[in-house]
């Protein structure tokens, strides 16, 4: 359905290592497409500590909904993650909440794994009821299935419109010993994360207790996560959970250096769904910099990064600077037309509020032929700064969503 793979692409997935204490299954349940892996399963060793950030969309689905209610406390028993593709379970209204519980008492039923301990996600068509059946129907099959080595698997039967399965790693050595971290995710379009407008799941066998996870969790995805762009839509099924299983006995309370290496984690996977946004064929990093205090800093980012006037300026390979200008007055900050600056990469289009004397036309349309780009935006008032990463849009965006349904 997504078509070809996007140009923005990585060669292939990458060889994530095996989680301690996490097993995970893949399955075709039919919820929307025959023929399609469909229903992951992962299941997660005892005294698991589970952290979430969830989209704060008033319309958040059933899932997202019961996942915030279990979401906190200390570690205890095993838990699991059950997500589906095809059908987000969105706007389902009672319906919706008897999936959850039906499909969280199943999983009781075939792992042993209390339904208070099961986190549930859904992702597709909104409005449509769950037919949570189906997927029930598949969980024997995926417990006696269950193995440490299914990550790309489980990557890939959480896709919809994505064109290629998303996962990243790192491993970090605490006190002598190695800490490994995995994580998968899903997103393509519906991409501007508050919390994010995706699906992304981040196992690692590090030893942490769950209030501190879920703290260095929100606080990381603000970095990341919270920093890309599609299309400005925010979903109603946005749902990041972390699984620190222990199992490598190393405790990382407190440690810098798991903190980098998981923010490195989830910034990889966060890029790969900009590098597959739905028609996507440029990768953009928006830098502001001068900006008044931080906060304005990310306001002009995002402006710059969600104009559809910006973004269709990209995919035509045009360097319209006034765009950016456009982008920057309309964002809400506090801006000088006479300040502002703006670069693509390390040309210098404009300065103080006029075109750079230097700058040539032919530099710029060249520089735009590019796949990576780089747009800068000095607002010359203070010491704020913000990156956002984004990508252009294109007709092929307009045709994945106009046949979504169909």
């Amino acid at each position: 359905m997504a078509g070809p793979v996007s140009p923005l692409a990585p060669a292939a997935f990458p060889a994530l290592p095996a989680i301690a204490g996490v097993r995970l299954a893949a399955a075709q349940a039919g919820v929307r497409y025959k023929g399609r892996t469909d229903v992951m399963l992962a299941e997660l060793a005892e005294g698991t500590a589970v952290a979430g950030v969830y989209t704060r969309s008033a319309t958040r689905s059933a899932p997202v909904l019961d996942c915030q209610a279990k979401t906190g406390g200390e570690a205890a028993g095993r838990a699991a993650f059950l997500v589906n593709s095809g059908n987000s379970n969105a706007f389902t209204g009672r319906a919706g909440v008897e999936a959850v519980e039906a499909l969280t008492a199943a999983v009781e039923a075939a792992t042993g794994i209390p339904a208070a301990r099961v986190f549930t996600a859904s992702t597709g068509v909104i409005g449509e009821k769950l037919p949570h059946e189906r997927i029930a129907a598949k969980l024997g099959e995926l417990n006696e299935a269950l193995d440490a080595g299914a990550l790309e698997a489980a990557a890939r039967a959480i896709m919809t419109t994505d064109t290629f399965p998303k996962g990243a790693s790192a491993e970090v050595e605490i006190g002598g010993k190695p800490v490994r971290i995995a994580g998968i995710a899903k997103g393509s379009g519906m991409i501007a994360p508050d919390m994010a407008t995706m699906l992304v799941y981040i196992f690692t066998d590090a030893k942490i207790a769950q209030p501190e996870l879920q703290a260095l969790l929100g606080r990381l995805t603000d970095r990341t996560f919270n920093c890309i762009t599609v299309d400005s839509d925010t979903s109603t099924s946005d749902t990041l959970l972390c699984a620190a299983t222990g199992a490598s006995g190393v405790d990382v309370a407190g440690s810098e250096a798991f903190a980098e290496a998981l923010e490195a984690v989830m910034l990889d996977l966060a890029k790969q769904v900009v590098r597959d946004g739905e028609g996507a064929t440029k990768f953009v990093e928006v830098r502001v910099t001068g900006a008044a205090d931080e906060a304005d800093a990310r306001k002009v980012a995002l402006a710059i990064a969600n104009s559809p006037l910006v973004k269709t300026a990209v995919a035509g390979e045009d360097p319209n600077w006034g765009r950016i200008v456009m982008a920057v007055g309309k964002s809400g900050a506090k801006a000088d037309r006479d300040l502002l600056s703006i670069s693509f990469g390390d040309i210098l289009v404009a300065e103080k509020g006029w075109v750079s004397p230097e700058y040539r036309e032919e530099q710029g349309a060249s520089y735009m032929k590019g796949q990576e780009l780089v747009i800068g935006a000095d607002l010359g008032l203070g010491q704020g700064a913000a990156t956002v990463w984004t990508c252009d849009l294109t007709k092929r965006y307009i045709e994945i969503n106009a046949d979504y349904r169909s």
